[in-house]
């Protein structure tokens, strides 16, 4: 049983201190935050332009004057929730792609090789232990414990939620991101332009014009609305996948990685932290 244990042990540290100085992980991770962070800009930059075309549509306003009485129309106010909703969007897109970069800021320090140097000193000193049949100390398991987040969990957890992105989120956020770029083009060809009426129109002319030029606004307007409440709904979807991609699904797997890590670095017996002696 001891010769299986110490087997056991002597694997499970030769994999770590070969995975810290080879690296086998860093380079696979930082090709998957490219490409998440290539996704986050295109999407940032797909909401920013409809944002723009959409801005431009809100602030349009009518001049008319049927019967020499103006009356200014501002039928794109119905698109202000629209609008917020999008520029909502563009500052999380902007907040996904920044959390991107700091995951590749954070790869680069783990696998500086002072780390690798620590994590090797500690687990072979917690290996030592073992072959003695002593249990590490404390203080030696939480170190261990530590180096092993700092050196592999961004690597891990990056890895981890790519996997389940392909799998689950990979679809719906194709769908949406085609979605919305196409919905950007059609609202850009749904603004309205109002044209103003001739002073030398006579009465019966004006009204004509402005009866159709009012048919005609309202009309720009509805599809033009129409087609913004469709790209709402896929909108929200993107949020929840990058929601999903940068906050929620890699803090699920950076709790299960360190519950992990000490539950495999504990010796049988050892008090864990907080307990109380009876």
């Amino acid at each position: 049983m001891h010769i299986v244990r110490n087997a056991l042990v002597a694997f499970i540290v030769a994999t770590i201190t070969a995975c810290a100085w080879l690296a086998p992980m860093d380079t696979p991770a930082m090709e998957k935050i490219d490409a998440g962070l290539k996704r986050a800009l295109i999407s940032f930059a797909t909401a920013r332009a409809l944002n723009a075309v959409i801005s431009v549509a809100q602030g349009t306003e009518a001049s008319i004057q049927p019967l020499g009485f103006g009356v200014t129309l501002t039928p794109g106010q119905m698109l202000r929730p629209i609008h917020e909703l999008i520029e909502q969007f563009s500052n999380l897109m902007l907040a996904a792609s920044v959390v991107f970069g700091v995951q590749k800021v954070l790869i680069s320090i783990g696998s500086y090789w002072p780390l690798s140097f620590a994590l090797t000193v500690a687990a072979l000193g917690w290996a030592a232990c073992c072959f003695y049949q002593r249990p590490p100390p404390a203080l030696l398991s939480r170190l261990l414990v530590i180096f092993l987040m700092l050196r592999f969990a961004i690597p891990v957890m990056t890895l981890g939620t790519d996997a389940l992105w392909h799998k689950y989120l990979a679809a719906d956020y194709a769908v949406s991101q085609d979605s919305i770029s196409s919905t950007s083009g059609q609202v850009d060809k749904l603004s309205p332009s109002i044209s103003e009426v001739s002073e030398s129109q006579g009465l019966l002319e004006k009204m004509k014009g402005w009866l159709s030029k009012n048919a005609d606004v309202k009309a720009h307007f509805a599809n033009l609305k129409a087609a913004a409440e469709q790209a709402a709904e896929h909108i929200v979807k993107l949020i929840v996948i990058f929601v999903l991609q940068t906050l929620v699904i890699p803090l699920l797997l950076l709790w299960a990685l360190y519950g992990v890590a000490r539950r495999a670095f504990e010796w049988p017996g050892q008090i864990p932290t907080g307990a109380v002696k009876a």
